[in-house]
């Protein structure tokens, strides 16, 4: 063969089973740079892997035939360990179409130089195309898995709504993607005067136990990680304690000589939104080569850290970019929450305002449902085993609580406020009506005792003086007791039926007035409101104070509640509804009343009754408030089985209701 023919030269280990190449063959390879070795036998191919150089296995068709296994298992074994396996010899029993993924090159009998040197150095090129695809197929297997762990980790970051787990979730995530031993996690937030700094929120080492202290510091070039926030670079050092020179910031050590760890590898990679804003900062801590290796002592971490791989920078800088937009996500969500939190207490503020009596009745209200549903998720047995409340139902429920008298800013403050039968300027103008009456009663007396002397004369006046002051002082006294019953009539008490008599005949009386016309001393309003037989309001006022519910009603449905409290305006509205169907404002049935407001009408109730003295009414004992209810069960207005609930195990002592009544 001539050498221009000859093919390129070949550097091999070429194990070739015994008898298949001949010896003039193997000199010609030996001096084409291959390193020939006997393969006694396919079975025995393992024991080569620690052999330098490129393996080859040339192999007879009949060596395969002697073996324990069949043809294909054999080739198999081989290929498995990475030979690039050349077949020698005759088709038999169709070893050629079991080899097809096995064999990389098919050399027919007889041997020549030519053929066998082409034959390997094609097989050394296929077995390197396989290495490469198989390399290929190994890296795509493992950005598969990243790619699964990006997806998990973002389905999870979606799903977590407690921003403390969720923060402690990404930098969890952050470390196992990058086999990183300890992080830390930073909030970009403001200080009082409104300047950007960092938060210290979360904190995780794998080694040592580490106590967390929430801190903040100034976002600048100061610090690795305030150097991130300010740049938005990332950054990647390899030895903490060896900086490049050309940094301006420094590593504090203070944690690593107080708990005898060392910080070496750190990766500092900046958080932005969807805005490129960023909000946060994720710094990892010691890159180990084995996820489950303890750095207990600085010796361990100087073998077992090493500088964070460059391909972490894209995973992380891909998850860092997820999660901060999950991160922005729930701030945003948690701002909205705070804000719609102060809108409640705010609303409330407002109502209790044109109510001071009332003050702290709302927060109680929905303290004492809360503390029912509550309750009544705990027991799970009997009529409550399918009766559960979550996190997200329990805040539904105490914002209906907190906003069920919203509707009052609906109803007239002087309605709201009344503490007796007549309003101030009412009772104000009675007064003056009375004492214009008993003034011109007295000025008809001085004009009767003038006339007297001027007709009968001096001495026959004073005889009479005594008999004309009496029927004065009897006239006047007549005027001071009718006033004097309509003063303590005022008064929100029971007004029995003598009371509405007498009250009746004082409608009737009247007096002149300057216009020289006949007066009655009570209007018909005045007269309607001092008839009330109990409490201080009209028919019409009662029914205006009632008409709240149906505008808290209204009002709250106005407003565009999220899912998770679409039903508070149907639970506030229902609070004074009745089981046998005799409240207001809509007169439901129990089946047609939420379980909700069922326990808002025992809270409502029982509030009402024990809250400090009113104007208008004494706070009542606690025991007495219990009777109270006890008496709505019997007349159907209150749902027996939560008033149970609420009794035995004393739901109202777990709202403060201000002095103890005994």
């Amino acid at each position: 063969m001539s050498q221009g023919h000859r093919p390129r030269r070949l550097s091999a280990t070429i194990a070739a089973s015994e008898g298949t190449i001949p010896p003039g063959l193997q000199a010609g390879l030996r001096a084409r740079g291959c390193r020939l070795i006997a393969l006694p036998d396919p079975l025995e191919s393992q024991r080569l892997l620690a052999r330098r150089g490129t393996a080859v296995a040339v192999v007879a068709t009949t060596a395969l035939l002697s073996t324990r296994e069949s043809p294909h298992a054999a080739l198999q074994r081989l290929h498995d360990a990475n030979f690039a396996v050349v077949l020698v010899g005759s088709e038999v029993d169709g070893i050629a179409d079991e080899a097809s993924e096995t064999v990389e090159a098919w050399l027919p009998l007889p041997l020549t130089e030519m053929s066998l040197v082409t034959a390997i150095h094609n097989a050394m090129k296929a077995a390197a195309t396989r290495r490469q695809l198989e390399q290929v197929r190994n890296e795509l297997a493992i950005k598969e898995t990243e790619a699964d762990s990006l997806y998990e980790i973002g389905t999870a970051l979606s799903t977590e709504r407690d921003i403390h787990k969720l923060e402690d979730l990404i930098l969890r995530r952050c470390r196992e993607l990058t086999k990183a031993d300890a992080g830390s996690f930073y909030l970009v937030d403001e200080d009082a005067e409104k300047n950007p700094i960092l938060v210290f929120e979360v904190t995780q080492n794998d080694s040592i136990p580490s106590t967390f202290q929430r801190f903040t510091m100034p976002i600048n070039d100061k610090s690795a990680s305030g150097y991130v926030a300010l740049t938005g670079e990332l950054l990647h050092l390899p030895d903490v304690y060896d900086l490049p020179p050309d940094v301006p910031f420094h590593f504090n050590r203070d944690f690593d000589t107080r708990s005898g760890y060392r910080t070496k590898s750190m990766l500092v990679v900046p958080m932005k939104n969807h805005e490129g804003t960023i909000i946060g900062v994720l710094q990892l801590i010691n890159h180990k080569r084995r996820w489950e290796d303890v750095l207990r002592t600085p010796e361990i971490a100087e073998r077992a850290v090493t500088t964070f791989p460059k391909d972490a920078d894209d995973i992380l800088a891909s998850f860092a970019s997820q999660a901060a937009v999950a991160l922005d996500n729930q701030l945003l969500l948690d701002s909205i929450e705070k804000l719609f939190e102060g809108f409640v207490r705010a609303s409330v503020t407002a109502i209790e305002a044109r109510d001071p009596t009332t003050s702290g009745h709302s927060e109680r209200v929905g303290g004492l449902t809360v503390g029912i549903a509550t309750t009544v998720s705990d027991i799970a047995v009997g009529r409550w085993k399918d009766v559960h409340f979550g996190e997200r139902e329990i805040r539904e429920i105490r914002y209906a609580g907190l906003l069920h008298d919203f509707g009052k800013i609906g109803v007239r403050e002087n309605v709201l406020v009344k503490a007796k039968k007549l309003y101030d300027p009412q009772l104000d103008n009675v007064r003056l009506r009375f004492a214009y009456a008993r003034k011109s009663l007295e000025a008809d007396h001085n004009r009767r005792q003038l006339a007297y002397v001027l007709e009968h004369g001096r001495e026959a006046f004073l005889a009479a003086l005594a008999s004309l002051d009496a029927d004065f002082e009897r006239e006047a006294g007549g005027i001071d007791e009718d006033l004097a019953l309509v003063v303590a009539t005022n008064e929100p008490t029971v007004l029995d039926q003598e009371g509405a008599a007498r009250l009746s005949s004082i409608g009737e009386k009247h007096y002149q007035g300057i216009d020289g016309d006949d007066h009655t001393l009570l209007d018909d309003q005045e007269l309607l409101a001092l008839s009330v037989r109990r409490g201080s309001l009209t028919e019409g006022e009662r029914k205006e104070i009632e008409s709240h519910v149906s505008h808290t009603f209204r009002f709250l449905s106005i407003m565009p509640w999220t899912r998770d409290l679409k039903n508070v305006p149907f639970i506030a509205g229902a609070h004074h509804e009745k089981l046998d169907g005799t409240g207001y404002p809509r007169g439901l049935t129990s089946e047609e009343i939420p379980l909700q407001s069922k326990m808002m009408t025992i809270a409502d109730i029982y509030d009402a009754l024990t809250a400090s003295d009113r104007p208008y009414k004494r706070a009542v004992p606690v025991p007495k408030a219990l009777d109270i209810l006890v008496d709505e069960v019997r007349m159907g207005h209150v749902d027996q089985d939560l008033l149970d609930v609420f009794i035995e195990k004393k739901v109202y002592e777990a709202v403060n209701q201000g002095e103890p009544n005994a």
